[in-house]
């Protein structure tokens, strides 16, 4: 028999072009000095394609062995032909020989916090049940092992041969993480079949591409290679004729002519002319199937010596897994088995591979070929595999057995709940899919009241992420009839509630409402589904303006000891909407510390998608209304990111669109958001409530943009739309502030009465960022000394809120005022105080203009740098200690010595820098509420701290 290193010597004739390409790779990986550590080194991609059997096998295994020789960690997997249903196949073959050889222990330290997330994915064993990461999460986390395995064990080279039969999670993984080779000690070199490539595969020919390089692709034997193959193995009497002949019959594939020229020095063939007939003949394949150990063990010997089998690897200790020399013998030899003992072997092979404890899931591959035949032990095991795979963040894989399952088919009482299972599975990637099984599942007969429930609390969350608010309103609603219990029923309504709330189009809010006050009178909040109602009781009062004390008393009778974000029995939405309660009540601290737990337990989990998105969003819109405009850009920016790889048009997009729009506003970057706004023009609105809204903020950007008509037409629509709604908070939806002034210019007077209208809505929402901001915008249609005082009223109130960017922009307002009507001495420390805000919030604009003013009036300005994120001074944190045990401010400066104007003016500083008002400020200091009995129903009018 021919030996390995002849056979790989002999593949690699005409390779020179891509060996060299090896190097040159490697030396940029490696730096041409290895003994140089400082040396530049990069990384990146190199690939190799071309048909079956032209050799890209034998370049990557030279590239493996230069690699080795460099001193190069190599990591290496191969996709097959017969294993791309396996999720992860491929992963598990570059990691598992890192980790077959340590315990939990080890694995914990080399996963890290990734742990729980990927730990299945690369086919360890978890103990718990756990939770199921989205795709996503796996991939980020798959991203960090290799990115700190490249780095501990630089340099690595990472080798995939047969990528066109990669599964698709792998594949997934690969695609996205290969452009960050470049930046790693890490080189990828892939080898595939262009030919072969799937539609899923075949962003692969893009994977060089993005390093302005391409693929090399491998051209078949010349005449002359194919004769120097042929001489070497039967001997330099071969004729020409002969050598041609077998070029000509192999069309230079390198694996052919091999396997040719073994073939005819098995046979004692003489290389001539006469024997040109015998080239043609067929080498047949051997069945090992049913023989006992000791036949087994000769088949496979002779296999091996018949170039059938691969020879078993030198040094390898313990059992070894049977393989083909070559994936073109592989496909040969399952083709040529009968489709009937094909599928027979295919159940034979789960029952032996669940025998031996490898699971479900290494058994699923098999199941999926088996023939339908309503065996209940195919349908166990197939949900159970597609359990691990969703354990595996491999959804698709899961979808794909369950699908399955439903085919066997199930036993009647238990084809429900696959249904069940199977819209499950879709749910993140395809909703709409989702919502197809789970109608299904209802339509089942004697479904028990559990499931039944599950099912259409699924079914509801379906509508909901696929856009359709109405259905997934009217889906809890008709089984609130049904419900045999108190508890369920509680929980439907809850859910009708909250998906009537997100509907944009909802025409009876105002009932809807009254209807929720009145049952959330007689909640204690004792169980989930009571502390969801009293959640959206809470929203509902912020949203239409009830006074802010009345919306916290419930938001805090809902969040307890906490609202879980992944909980898969309740949803995300009453969290998110119980933190942003506390941020439209001037408590934005509070709200960043709710965001912040449930980006955590997103991340903890491995959701990194839409959940993840809205969290890192929304804490930018917290950090927005705080002021904290530059680090509002960044998060607005990232949670796009995530959001649009979940897809575009959702709400989680949306959130972040008009998150960063407005953020570009209060930064002065008009043009920019201008541009923004233009890039999704033409996206479609989903038909749900998005926080900010969308339209308000567009109408915000053409008032910015001077277009002043356009703006009156947009802000009416939002307008009508709110009102109707009954919606009729200004810090919730501001259209009456923006449509003020979009109106000053043409029709003052309804411009007076619109923001006299904001300021009345204001009060008696009773925040004091929400009275500043809308009597800051009445006074920018205001003339004369009426200006002025709304100016200093509504700079009042906003330093007693949390709204940093609000005081600056009002204080500039004020100081340049002031300035007209000659006083400036008041402007000058107006406009410095503004100046300083403007700064300190990254409000490029508003600090020049700021500066423009003082130069107006004859004052020096100056170039500040705050930081806003400092701690409280010892002055301050004794003010803010005194204030939250409910001191007066006389009082504080009689105990500190401070002028009463002092007091008001650290106490200033400290709401916004813990970003909370007043009422706010016992509960992040830790210090006890005064005179407030929890669970008590504040009553009267006014702001819930003062």
């Amino acid at each position: 028999m021919m030996g390995r290193q002849d056979r790989t010597r002999r593949a690699l004739l005409e390779r020179e072009a891509e060996l060299a390409a090896v190097d040159v790779a490697l030396t940029d990986l490696c730096g041409s000095d290895p003994g140089d550590p400082s040396g530049t080194r990069t990384g990146g991609v190199i690939a190799f394609a071309g048909p079956g059997g032209v050799g890209k096998t034998a370049v990557l295994g030279e590239m493996r062995r230069r690699a080795a020789h460099r001193g190069c960690t190599v990591m290496s997997a191969r996709g097959g032909e017969h294993e791309q249903g396996a999720a992860f196949h491929v992963v598990r073959q570059l990691f598992q020989p890192v980790l077959a050889t340590t315990g939990e222990e080890e694995h914990r330290r080399i996963l890290g916090s990734w742990y729980d997330i990927v730990a299945p994915a690369v086919g360890l064993v978890v103990s718990g049940s756990g939770g199921s990461p989205d795709p996503q999460g796996v991939r980020d986390g798959l991203d960090w092992l290799v990115t700190r395995f490249a780095v501990e064990h630089a340099p690595v080279v990472m080798i995939l041969d047969d990528v066109h039969w990669a599964d698709l999670e792998s594949l997934d993984w690969l695609i996205r993480f290969a452009a960050r080779a470049v930046d790693l000690p890490l080189l990828i070199a892939v080898g595939y079949r262009p030919e072969d490539l799937t539609a899923d595969a075949a962003a692969v020919r893009g994977l060089t591409e993005r390093q302005g390089s391409r693929p090399h692709v491998l051209a078949p034997l010349t005449p002359a290679g194919v004769g120097r193959i042929v001489r070497d193995v039967l001997g330099e009497e071969a004729d020409e004729a002969f050598c041609r002949e077998c070029w000509a019959v192999t069309g230079g594939n390198p694996f052919e002519v091999v396997e040719l020229t073994a073939k005819v020095r098995d046979r004692d063939l003489k290389p001539q002319t006469v024997n040109l007939s015998a080239l043609r003949e067929l080498v047949a394949a051997a069945n090992v199937a049913g023989l006992s150990e000791t036949e087994t063990t000769e088949q496979v010997a002779r296999l091996a010596d018949a170039r059938i089998l691969a020879p078993p690897r030198q040094g390898a200790r313990g059992a070894q897994p049977l393989e083909f020399l070559h994936p073109l013998i592989a496909t040969a030899v399952y083709q040529a088995i009968p489709g009937a003992l094909r599928v027979a072997m295919h159940g034979q092979a789960a029952s032996v591979v669940l025998a031996a404890g490898l699971g479900s899931a290494a058994a699923g591959r098999h199941l999926l070929e088996m023939h339908p035949e309503g065996d209940s032990w195919v349908v166990r095991h197939l949900r159970e595999a597609a359990r691990e795979y969703l354990r595996a963040g491999a959804p698709d894989a899961g979808r794909r057995c369950l699908a399955r399952a439903l085919r066997e088919p199930p036993a009647p009482e238990e084809r429900a709940a696959v249904l069940y299972e199977l819209g499950c599975s879709a749910q993140l990637t395809e909703p709409s899919v989702t919502v197809n099984h789970l109608l299904a599942a209802l339509e089942e007969p004697g479904l028990g009241s559990d499931l039944r429930e599950a099912i259409t609390y699924r079914l509801a969350q379906a509508y909901g992420y696929s856009g359709r608010m109405e259905e997934a309103a009217q889906v809890v609603a008709a089984e609130v009839g049904r419900a045999t219990s108190a508890r369920a029923r509680l929980r439907m309504q809850a859910e009708q509630f909250m998906w009537n709330m997100f509907r944009a189009d909802e025409k009876e809010s105002p009932a809807r409402s009254r209807r929720l006050a009145r049952l959330a009178d007689h909640l204690t909040g004792r169980g989930m589904a009571e502390r969801y109602l009293l959640g959206l009781r809470a929203w509902d009062a912020m949203t239409r303006g009830e006074p802010a004390a009345t919306a916290l008393h419930y938001a805090e009778e809902a969040l307890g000891d906490g609202l879980s974000w992944t909980d898969d029995d309740w949803g995300f939405e009453v969290p998110i909407l119980v933190a942003l309660i506390f941020l439209h009540c001037d408590q934005p601290g509070r709200a960043e510390a709710l965001f912040n737990t449930g980006i955590a337990e997103c991340e903890r989990k491995g959701w990194r998608g839409s959940h993840l998105a809205f969290g890192i969003t929304l804490l930018g819109y917290a950090r927005l209304r705080r002021g904290a405009l530059v680090e509002a850009e960044e998060l607005a920016r990232e949670g796009m990111r995530i959001a649009d790889l979940v897809g575009s048009s959702t709400p989680a997009h949306w959130t972040a669109v008009g998150t960063l729009i407005e953020t570009l506003i209060s930064r002065g970057r008009i043009r920019e958001a201008q541009e923004f706004a233009a890039g999704h023009g033409g996206e479609i609105l989903p038909q749900a409530v998005l926080c900010p809204d969308v339209p308000t903020v567009r109408g915000e950007l053409l008032l910015a943009s001077n277009l002043h008509g356009e703006a009156r037409q947009q802000l009416a629509e939002v307008g009508r739309r709110m009102d109707g709604r009954g919606m009729r908070n200004p810090v919730w939806c501001p259209w009456q502030l923006h449509m003020a002034q979009a109106l000053a210019l043409t029709d003052p007077r309804q411009a007076a009465e619109v923001a006299d209208d904001a300021v009345r809505r204001a009060r008696q929402f009773g925040t004091h960022s929400a009275i500043g901001r809308a009597l800051h915008s009445a006074a920018a249609v205001a003339q004369g000394s009426e200006r002025i005082k709304l100016l200093a009223e509504a700079v009042s109130h906003l330093e007693r809120s949390p709204s940093a960017y609000d005081l600056a922009v009002a204080l500039v307002d004020h100081g340049a005022a002031l300035r007209r009507v000659g006083l400036p001495q008041e402007a000058g420390d107006r406009l410095y105080r503004g100046l300083e805000g403007a700064v300190q919030c990254g409000a490029d604009s508003l600090a020049s203009r700021a500066r423009d003013e003082l130069s107006a009036a004859g004052l020096r300005p100056m170039q500040l740098r705050v930081d806003h994120t400092s701690p409280l001074t010892s002055q301050e944190q004794a003010v803010a200690e005194r204030a939250a045990e409910g001191w007066p401010d006389d009082r504080i400066g009689e105990e500190m010595g401070l002028a009463e104007r002092e007091v008001a003016r650290l106490l200033s500083g400290v709401y916004r820098k813990v970003g909370t008002d007043r009422g706010g400020l016992a509960t992040l200091l830790g210090t006890p509420r005064p005179d407030r009995t929890r669970g008590a129903l504040p009553t009267g009018p006014g702001a819930p701290g003062d």
